[in-house]
């Protein structure tokens, strides 16, 4: 298993992380995968090579279509396929799990994230209303055979119900099949601690990475993407890929224990896609770059009163820019968990894209 970033000394911003460095320091947060590998060589469509799978993110708990959270969503740039965002920005509350796997498999994704809803809900549909499936994509096709659609229901309730506090970044779940900035990308997290009040509040990021250019990639503010390009193709590296657009994805969830109502939810989503732009992504024609927030401070019960009463950040608080720093600070780090922690895959017809050499990007930053 490769080393996160900050084994090697790298820190991204100036506030702390939490314990895990992981969306998962937000208590009651739990991640699960399932990944799907078979098969190698030549694309036959429906038989492989299948390198996908699916990410389930858990906001709480309990019973979420039952206890409802705060939330709310943004899009930068929308050439994605994604299920349930209009409801979330309407009522700006989530009532399931987000689902995240390629961009074919969100029929079979959110079909089955209904199933597993209604197995634990046995009103909706009868004496209540129906559900909002949450589901998020990217294209994983230059490795994955993605027109076989090898995402299957049981897939899909393996992740959602494998979610635990501890789980793996990089080439995983529906991370398996992604590419970010011309490396290996997937699943990366991490998460920033801050103080209001004498309260310690976390804000946690887990993202989807496939997007980007090679030669656009920076941190710290310095193009260390360049440098890589052109050492790659000096190595004859022939199976890397140097894209030309930046034509991919990327989704971002953002958790928080702050309590916030879905205006501020709104204002924290348009902010983590700042942490793309550090990186390096200018959100091309063709990328799906999409966020969504919630906080789980607050509660709304399905069957409760005609009035909510939550305890919120004031809008005029001078903390929030502090919320968005941290936001934006998650957010950036966890480009570099998914680019550092990702492992080598090779994908349909021997397409190969190389993993982060760590120790020429050390070289470059020193």
């Amino acid at each position: 298993m490769r080393k996160r970033m900050r084994n090697y000394g790298i820190k991204i911003g100036s506030f702390p992380t939490g314990r895990r460095n992981a969306i998962t320091d937000v208590k009651g947060v739990k991640v699960g995968h399932s990944t799907v590998i078979f098969g190698e060589g030549k694309l036959k469509p429906g038989f492989g090579p299948a390198r996908t799978g699916v990410t389930a993110i858990l906001p709480h708990e309990g019973n979420i279509f039952k206890e409802k959270l705060p939330a709310s969503c943004f899009v930068g740039n929308g050439f994605g396929k994604s299920v349930g965002l209009m409801q979330i920005r309407e009522l700006g509350t989530i009532e399931t799990p987000i689902i995240l796997t390629n961009t074919l498999s969100v029929g079979i994704a959110s079909d089955a994230l209904i199933e597993y809803m209604l197995s634990i809900n046995e009103d909706i549909g009868i004496t209540t209303g129906t559900v909002n499936p949450v589901v998020m994509e990217c294209n994983d096709g230059y490795l994955n055979d993605i027109r076989g659609r090898h995402i299957k229901k049981e897939n899909v309730l393996e992740a959602l119900n494998s979610a635990s506090e501890e789980f793996e970044t990089g080439s995983v779940g529906a991370g398996t099949g992604m590419v970010c900035h011309g490396f290996k990308g997937g699943i990366g997290t991490s998460s920033r601690q801050i103080e209001i009040d004498g309260n310690i509040f976390t804000i946690g990021a887990l993202l989807l990475t496939n997007y980007g250019r090679m030669e656009d990639l920076t941190i710290k503010g310095k193009n260390v993407g360049m440098l890589l390009k052109q050492r790659l193709k000096d190595k004859e590296e022939k199976n890397g890929i140097f894209k030309d657009k930046d034509d991919g994805s990327c989704i971002i969830i953002i958790a928080t224990d702050i309590p916030l109502d879905p205006l501020m939810l709104t204002r924290i989503a348009k902010r983590s896609l700042l942490g793309l732009a550090r990186t390096g992504s200018f959100m091309g024609n063709g990328s799906g770059d999409i966020a969504v927030a919630f906080s789980t401070a607050n509660r709304i019960n399905h069957y409760g009163e005609n009035f909510v009463k939550m305890n919120v950040l004031s809008p005029h608080s001078d903390r929030i820019d502090v919320v968005f720093q941290a936001t934006v600070e998650a957010v950036e780090e966890a480009v570099w968990d998914s680019l550092f922690t990702a492992e080598k895959v090779i994908g349909r017809d021997g397409h190969e894209v190389p993993v982060l050499p760590v120790d020429e990007l050390l070289n470059l930053i020193d």
